[in-house]
């Protein structure tokens, strides 16, 4: 199983998901994370505001940063290698990254007769 590593940008506290203030989308990441670790993802966060050294210590992630700032993060890293920035990522692709079979988007109901005529 492949090794997803997430490096968010300074957060109040390990997930964001905290104060009167929470931005949404780190509400729905951090469910989409605890989702995938149940299914079996490998998968570590961590808080530039809390773990400076985490990111100072990975070659990858301190050259993003040089590159791009810390305004560019989060930083998405799986199996050490670069794969996603500037945005969280879906369920969908942490899924397909750790190699969980995702549950399908319940499929739209559509009737199936057209004019006078019935399926």
């Amino acid at each position: 199983m492949k090794y997803i590593q997430v490096f968010d940008p300074a957060l109040c506290c390990s997930t964001g998901v905290c104060g009167v203030d929470v931005d949404q989308a780190l509400v729905s990441f951090s469910a989409d994370v605890e989702w995938a670790k149940q299914n079996g993802a490998r998968i570590e966060r961590y808080n530039l505001a809390q773990e400076p050294l985490a990111f100072a210590e990975n070659v990858a992630v301190r050259s993003f940063l040089e590159r791009s700032g810390q305004e560019a993060l989060p930083l998405i890293l799986i199996d050490g290698e670069v794969a996603l920035a500037g945005r969280y990522p879906t369920r969908a692709e942490l899924a397909r990254w750790a190699g969980i079979l995702a549950v399908a988007d319940p499929i739209p109901v559509t009737p199936c007769c057209s004019g006078s005529s019935c399926c």
